[in-house]
């Protein structure tokens, strides 16, 4: 018979067996990944704001709706909060409702990927390939070209908007 303590000692000893095996695999896959620009964690928080760290450096996530980069459609460049580095153009972005900036299609060369095993489900994480920070994951229920929804941190990126030409 399976009483309710045991299924209590089980699924607590399956989560802490989950949550450690996550924790270690983070911490080998943050030592042995290589971006042009490295810094410590001390060095990573003094030019960034505790949000931005959160998100960045520690793969958080911000609450859905507070991000005034969700509601921003003017032309432009959105960049890596981290290294300035452009991931995204304006005209890849679209509203999809969630409350975060998504886009259909990064700029060419400007992010990698790597599986994110967190919240007891699988997905795809997004970060920028300049400096390694965590900018937000991809689904595949975005619009076409590319049926990708990038649902991105707002505060993870800044917003250049586009200069005005000679007039």
């Amino acid at each position: 018979m399976f009483s309710r303590r045991l299924f209590t000692t089980t699924t607590l000893a399956l989560a802490g067996a989950l949550v450690s095996g996550k924790m270690s695999a983070d911490a080998a896959d943050d030592t042995t990944k290589r971006f042009e620009i490295m810094k410590s964690e001390e060095e990573w928080k003094k030019i960034l704001t505790p949000d931005q760290f959160y998100v960045l450096r520690k793969h958080g996530t911000e609450r859905a709706g507070t991000s005034p980069l969700d509601k921003t459609y003017a032309e432009g460049t959105y960049k890596c909060a981290g290294c300035d580095l452009p991931v995204y153009t304006s005209d890849t972005k679209f509203d999809s409702g969630t409350g975060w900036p998504s886009f259909f299609k990064p700029i060419d060369n400007a992010t990698g990927t790597s599986v994110d095993k967190s919240f007891f489900t699988t997905r795809t994480e997004v970060h920028c390939s300049r400096c390694g920070g965590h900018l937000g994951h991809v689904f595949e229920d975005g619009p076409q070209p590319t049926g990708l929804r990038y649902c991105m941190n707002g505060v993870a990126m800044t917003f250049e908007p586009k200069k005005a030409g000679p007039a």
